[in-house]
């Protein structure tokens, strides 16, 4: 399905390289945002048909190495903040802190963490990933940060402005061997945690709808206490959230909702045993049905197309899935350590950026579908401040069929997807209708915005 496009990146020099986001970190462009473990971050933007590294020195930030990467607006400003982990050692407490930069009126980069009144909440706790949530629906952020062997964190503004790590109170600072998070409304009609761990069970943090939490991993079959998980990511599973991630070494989890609790659909080839790092839900060729990318780590990486009815048959009848030829994103001899997909030169197909490295330095790969169907529609929904508005859900109405798509907080592991939501429409040629539902439940329907366009939906005034 795959090329090879990595000559779009202007400069790509070997590296050890790791998570990335996909941020808006200007107002203007979506940015690919590449943490740097030996050597600098990179804010990868699309500028005379090539992919530059726009990185100020505070985001470079090349003496610290940097693993995990997400964005969201903590203060309600509309601009986005980038908070980066830093990972000086594999597990437990650590030396160097964590970033949380932030752009000034001046236009440079401040990391929030330095200021004096945040010293004593720094996170000082080998992380794996992090995610923004808007847990009340304010259109305000925090970052859920998954620590590897010390307690998880929230870190929120106070009403004084200052940072504040919310998990104690609100029952969310477990240890365990935290690994990939993803935050969308998955078993709430709110925005929901779920964990995806090793050295210990899952967590499926349900929204109670107030902002607070209640631990359901148990109740709804997704505890999964024996692997060991890395990625983890939502698919459109006919017109609902379907919830997959996959173990180390181990059986990659594919579930559907089955009455109240889920179940694991996952064909024996898409469960086999692989070095997996980074997994992702897409829809690359364009042709209305998810694709399903599992990144790895020095063996052939694999892609699965996941076909959903959006019928009303039972769940086990409602999926097919078929593995693809991935083309030259096979990448065989590549270290995959974090992916992120953005449609980052505006043509309508999605492109597959994959960072590589830790067992040694290579270059960034970027890869595009060859022959995509020609038909799209993206939806970028927007918070009342004018932000991406990450934890939204939207749904598409085309061709007989209902498609959903969440607006990434977080997901992958260690990374990021972009804040919109692209909907391939394969053999049709309009929608009949988007809805657009926020964190807090406001919604939006928009009918026939037909296709091949970007469709921006404010948060709903009055």
């Amino acid at each position: 399905m795959f090329e090879d496009v990595s000559d779009r990146i202007a400069h790509n020099p070997p590296g050890l390289h790791y998570g990335v986001a996909v941020a808006d970190l200007d107002r203007e462009r979506l940015s690919f945002v590449v943490a740097g473990f030996a050597g600098p971050n990179r804010v990868l933007a699309w500028s005379g048909g090539m992919l530059r590294d726009t990185a100020s020195p505070e985001l470079a930030d090349d003496d610290r190495p940097a693993v995990g990467v997400a964005a969201g607006d903590l203060d309600g400003d509309g601009r986005e903040e980038l908070y980066v982990l830093t990972a000086d050692t594999f597990t437990g407490p650590k030396k160097l802190a964590d970033r949380l930069f932030k752009r000034n009126a001046d236009g440079r980069w401040e990391d929030l963490f330095e200021r004096p009144a945040n010293l004593g909440v720094r996170n000082l706790a080998a992380g794996r990933s992090v995610a923004v949530i808007d847990r009340r629906g304010v259109g305000r952020y925090g970052f859920f940060v998954a620590n590897h062997g010390r307690p998880m964190r929230l870190y929120e503004l106070n009403p004084g402005g200052a940072l504040a790590d919310l998990a104690p109170p609100l029952d969310l600072a477990h240890s365990v061997g935290g690994r990939g998070v993803l935050a969308l409304p998955v078993f709430s009609a709110h925005p929901d945690i779920f964990c995806a761990n090793e050295q210990g069970r899952n967590f499926a943090y349900r929204n109670r709808g107030d902002g607070t939490f209640e631990e359901v991993a148990c109740a709804l079959g997704l505890k999964d206490c024996e692997e060991h998980a890395r990625g983890v990511t939502a698919f459109d599973s006919g017109g609902e959230f379907g919830l997959a991630w996959a173990n180390w070494d181990g059986p990659h989890r594919l579930m559907a909702r089955t009455g109240d609790r889920w179940k694991d659909r996952a064909t024996p080839g898409f469960a086999f045993p692989s070095a997996v790092r980074t997994l992702i839900a897409a829809d690359f060729d364009n042709d209305g049905n998810d694709e399903l990318f599992l990144n790895h780590m020095g063996e052939p990486n694999r892609l699965y197309r996941f076909l959903a009815s959006g019928g009303r048959q039972p769940p086990e009848s409602q999926s097919e899935l078929t593995m693809l030829d991935a083309g030259a994103a096979l990448d065989a001899d590549g270290f995959g350590t974090g992916a992120a997909v953005c449609d980052i030169d505006g043509d309508g197909v999605l492109e597959l950026l994959v960072s590589r490295g830790e067992r040694a330095a290579q270059p960034l790969a970027v890869f595009k579908a060859r022959a995509a169907y020609p038909n799209w529609l993206r939806v970028r929904p927007l918070t009342r401040f004018g932000a991406p508005a990450r934890g939204a859900v939207v749904r598409a109405e085309y061709g007989g069929r209902v498609r959903v798509k969440g607006i990434c907080g977080g997901s992958g592991y260690l990374c990021q997807m972009e804040p919109v939501a692209h909907f391939g429409l394969g053999e049709s040629r309009t929608v009949d209708r988007v809805t657009v539902t926020w964190p807090d439940g406001a919604a939006v329907a928009v009918l026939n915005p037909g296709g091949n366009r970007v469709l921006t939906v404010p948060y709903p005034r009055g």
